[in-house]
């Protein structure tokens, strides 16, 4: 099984797979869509050109315009970067958004857990990555029994016990199956990975020696060792970026390499242009024999956010032109019990809060009509159900039934709240329900 797929004329998502979700009944199971929708399909439903003002609160809706123009300009800055795009699938659950990440040319999805590769494997997906170790036997066994010509499953490795529970996992099944793998370089403090570049050889050696899995790069993950852009977050991001690259050139000086079609992979969504900045010089195509292709993981991109995103991703950082934030809440005043105070009725059940509370924009007495900015106003706390409105009564009239747009931090958390998410001609007035997304957590 090449990592590379060249000669694979299998396409890259079952689009008759992704096509069949406009046929799913609309029924109470689907809190974005209103009572008068049960019994008929997404299909039906989109077909009737339905409006934002016939949705109810609480609501998690999108931006068409925004997923387009995120979606092209990712696509369009790895390709002049030469590097290879493998989209974390984790952030939506989405297979209608892989489809549109797939058809802008990514390589694959990436996925966290067995149970989320099992959601793309029954949307045809053809290429995944498992960013993490395979250490449930179920799960090794499954990979095991469904890899082949049509399905690359790459996962990771960062340490000899895994390795060695891998290989004895299928000697019990009495597989033979190899399984695709690349050696995980962690670092202190740090998320998973083999801690140092002399452990991470030590994994790569076991790779090498074991009949059951092929060592085919890299992987990392620099994420989790900062959370802002300052010049010292940035700086131990690039440290740990330049490690990866002295094992990745290690491994080949060393033969361990068991393909000659390799993967460096590294990348979430924050530092993704330091990522390809360090570890560009990796990158060949056909040198000695050996191609290496550079694979970023990024996910929320597609979604952006109005909080952590917006603050730290490149495109922000850079000064030019930053993605667009895609998503926004929709949440109606249930009570103003008393002055500057408001209670809204969506809460943590409905909206992410992990990177940040809700933002209040906009402020209206209907969804659909018109609205103003809310200055002045913030979320000061969240419930399971409410969040708390804080706003100046001297300037601002709050009444039960207006409704409040919410800008929203960290995608990640906000899809896994939605079955279904109705997707927006735009966000000015009354748009048209143009699409209603599916997602599966």
């Amino acid at each position: 099984m090449s990592t590379s797929d060249a000669g694979s004329t299998a396409p890259a998502i079952a689009a008759d797979a992704v096509a069949r979700l406009s046929s799913v009944p609309l029924s109470w199971r689907h809190k974005a869509v209103p009572a008068a929708a049960n019994g008929t399909t997404t299909g039906e439903f989109i077909a009737g050109r339905h409006t934002l003002a016939e949705l109810q609160t609480p609501l998690l809706t999108l931006d068409g315009r925004a997923l387009e123009g995120n979606a092209d300009r990712m696509a369009a800055w790895c390709a002049e970067k030469g590097v290879r795009l493998a989209p974390h699938g984790k952030t939506t659950m989405a297979p209608q958004l892989w489809a549109e990440q797939l058809e802008r040319g990514a390589w694959g999805i990436t996925l966290a857990n067995f149970a989320q590769l099992r959601v793309a494997r029954e949307f045809g997906v053809r290429r995944l990555q498992l960013a993490n170790s395979l250490t449930d036997p179920h799960a090794i066994e499954w990979v095991a029994s469904v890899v082949g010509p049509e399905q690359t499953i790459l996962s990771w490795v960062d340490s000899v016990a895994t390795v060695e529970l891998i290989g004895r996992t299928l000697d019990a099944a009495g597989s033979s199956a190899v399984l695709d793998v690349l050696v995980e370089l962690g670092a202190h403090g740090g998320r998973t990975g083999a801690r140092g570049i002399d452990a991470a050889l030590e994994v790569a050696r076991a790779a090498a020696a074991s009949p059951h899995v092929r060592l085919v790069g890299v992987s990392g993950y620099e994420g989790s060792l900062a959370h802002t852009a300052d010049a010292d977050a940035l700086g131990a991001i690039r440290s740990y970026l330049g490690q990866l690259l002295e094992l990745h050139r290690q491994l080949l000086a060393d033969g361990l390499y068991g393909s000659d079609e390799l993967i460096v992979t590294a990348g979430g969504s924050a530092y993704f242009d330091d990522v390809v900045d360090v570890l560009s010089p990796a990158i060949s195509a056909g040198d000695g024999g050996t191609t290496v292709e550079l694979l970023i993981r990024s996910g929320a991109y597609i979604i952006h956010d109005d909080g952590f995103y917006r603050v730290i991703s490149p495109f922000s950082r850079e000064g030019g032109q930053p993605f667009t934030s895609a998503m926004h809440g929709w949440a109606r005043v249930v009570s103003q019990p008393e002055p500057g105070l408001a209670l809204l009725d969506a809460g943590k059940r409905d909206l992410p809060v992990d990177e940040g509370l809700p933002v209040p924009q906009l402020i209206g007495p209907a969804l659909g009509g018109p609205m103003t900015p809310l200055e002045g106003a913030g979320i000061t706390a969240v419930n399971d159900q409410h969040s708390f409105l804080s706003f100046d009564p001297a300037t601002t009239t709050v009444r039960p039934g207006d409704v409040v747009r919410l800008g929203l931090s960290h995608p990640c958390t906000a899809f896994d709240k939605w079955t279904l998410i109705p997707v927006l001609a735009s966000t000015d007035g009354d748009p048209t329900v143009v699409d209603l997304i599916h997602t599966f957590f």
